[in-house]
């Protein structure tokens, strides 16, 4: 039989791999590369404390028995009985026979080259039962708790592969490995290419590889073709940003948000899930709603995301009336905006002492979260912690996000924070602006913050000379922006003189809600007031007293 593989192989010119079932049955044959050979998922197996039963026989051609690392890694993945290696010559004779068999913990052991008239046969089948018994012993590792191992693909650029990077270390999975493939635009069958696709396999299985993450989002059929040939289930952008947003949700609003988000993105995708859809082990991009959920048909997910969107809304509603208290108050909202991982919450816990969570990861902070500053003089503002801006940010994250970052859209003033430190500064922060004119974020005043300044690359402050360079983990730089965003609420303002008589008291009641009085002097017929009063504020004023405000109006304290 080795010598029948042999001969084939050397007049094709490429790798044959044969498995064969324990009773000797031939069940697959695959013809390969002059160099590889895709390798199958097969199994007899009664269990997953087993092996899969089959043997996995294949060629070389070119002379070398040895085994690759592809090769000891299908061995491992499959839980196959032996992996056996067979050397051609270029005229077809086998040069030599090895095998690898799994032992204790899925330790490999590789027997030396053995010539065809050598082989000890007997002992291979003990080994074989040894390797039974140790699988048996170890238990399915497949169910073993750790990270999974992504290997990552893109068709963008290397700055683009470091925050998919970023993105899987957030998501809690070690990276392995990186391919770029540098395309015009995305092979719309298989995102890479079938070629490509093949190289992936390979890698995937040299690597130990459990998924394979794309940069862009799929279609539902690229991610069903691209399982189909690389073997290992297929995550895109998209669903890794996802499973981010579902680990990091804390509050209810939160999760709500992130479920219609997954179950938005999750309608469209639900043909061709493959590997995700068949997994019951979790992992990136099926957290969140669950399994159940995921297999749930397109009208049950239309009437969940109808639940979701009217839970929301109540959210919103309850929003809005906090957002009118403030209103009514005269507390202007400075809301920080930026790309993700900037240091937003370190600066909004620096500036209002308050103790939002911090980590160094993407997307650490989804949640809005509002404090109050307050100046030396008794008056402030809220700061409001927006949830992180991402090249590629998903449709469905904008959406589902749409109320919570509505408060950057409606907030007095603009924080934008950058990161000094990043060598993307000007690339990320032109994907914030294009978030913000989604949003119609485009009328307030802005301010320029770069923020990490300790840690500032050179040449930073002379790109964008109008920012304030501070630094939250120290506080450098933040009296001055403290004083500048003082200075711009102000100018919003205007001091007003009125003369207020005590028939018309409930005026200086409303006064104090609409504006900042600074000073009262009482006389006896009436109270002198300043106050600083914004545009709107004096809208409203004059729109319940009329020209009664007009008549109290006065140009100075000595006017009476």
């Amino acid at each position: 039989f080795a010598r029948r593989l042999a001969s084939h192989s050397a007049a094709l010119n490429r790798e044959i791999a044969v498995y064969v079932s324990r009773t000797g049955e031939v069940l697959s044959v695959t013809v390969g590369y002059l160099d590889n050979v895709p390798l199958e998922q097969w199994s007899l197996r009664r269990s997953s404390d087993r092996l899969s039963m089959v043997r996995c026989i294949h060629t070389h051609p070119g002379g070398s028995a040895a085994l690759s690392d592809v090769d000891l890694t299908a061995l491992k993945n499959l839980r196959l009985d032996a992996m056996c290696a067979i050397g051609v010559s270029e005229d077809g004779r086998v040069t030599g026979v090895t095998a690898a068999f799994l032992g204790e913990g899925l330790a490999t052991r590789l027997t030396p080259v053995y010539s065809l008239d050598e082989l000890p046969q007997q002992e291979w089948f003990e080994e074989i039962e040894q390797s039974d018994r140790a699988l048996f012993t170890l238990g399915d590792m497949s169910s073993a708790q750790g990270p999974e191992r992504a290997l990552l693909v893109s068709v963008d650029s290397e700055k683009s592969l470091d925050e998919l990077a970023a993105l899987c270390d957030s998501a809690g999975a070690v990276v392995v490995g990186r391919v770029l493939q540098q395309k015009n635009r995305p092979d719309s069958a298989t995102y890479v290419g079938s070629g490509k696709a093949g190289e992936l396999s390979l890698e995937a299985q040299a690597l130990d590889a459990d998924i394979l993450v794309t940069d862009d989002e799929l279609t539902s059929s690229q991610t069903s073709n691209l399982e189909e040939l690389v073997g290992i289930r297929v995550v895109d952008r998209t669903s890794l940003i996802l499973d981010i947003f579902a680990q990091n949700a804390i509050t209810s609003e939160g999760k709500l948000q992130v479920e219609l988000a997954q179950l938005s993105y999750r309608a469209s995708h639900l043909k061709g899930q493959g590997q995700g859809m068949s997994r019951l082990l979790g992992g990136i991009g099926v957290r969140g709603p669950g399994e159940s959920k995921l297999e749930m048909d397109r009208r049950n997910i239309r009437e969940r995301i109808g639940q979701l969107k009217e839970e929301l809304n109540k959210m919103e509603r309850q929003r809005g009336i906090r957002r009118k208290g403030r209103a009514r108050a005269g507390t202007p909202v400075v809301a920080l905006v930026g790309y993700t991982n900037v240091g937003k919450s370190t600066l909004l816990n620096r500036l209002t002492g308050a103790d939002v969570l911090v980590k160094n990861q993407l997307f650490a902070t989804l949640d809005a979260v509002n404090r109050k500053l307050e100046f030396p003089d008794g008056d402030g503002f809220i700061l409001v912690d927006t949830v992180g801006f991402i090249n590629k940010l998903p449709t469905e994250l904008i959406e589902a996000f749409r109320s919570t970052l509505e408060e950057a859209a409606l907030a007095d003033i603009l924080l934008i924070v950058s990161d000094a430190s990043s060598p993307e500064l000007a690339a990320q922060r032109a994907v914030v602006e294009e978030v913000l004119d989604t949003l119609g974020a485009n009328h307030q005043p802005r301010v320029e913050v770069l923020n990490k300044f300790d840690l500032a690359l050179p040449g930073m402050k002379e790109k964008m000379p109008e920012a304030f360079p501070v630094s939250a983990v120290n506080g450098q730089g933040l009296d001055e922006l403290i004083t500048h965003i003082a200075g711009l609420l102000r100018e919003r303002e205007r001091l007003y003189y009125y003369f207020v008589p005590f028939s018309e008291y409930t005026l200086l009641s409303d006064l104090r809600r609409q504006g900042r009085l600074v000073s009262e002097d009482h006389r006896e017929e009436g109270t002198l007031v300043s106050v600083m009063l914004d545009h709107a504020a004096l809208g409203r004023l004059q729109a319940k007293y009329g020209g009664r405000l007009d008549m109290m109006a006065r140009v100075s304290p000595e006017e009476e």
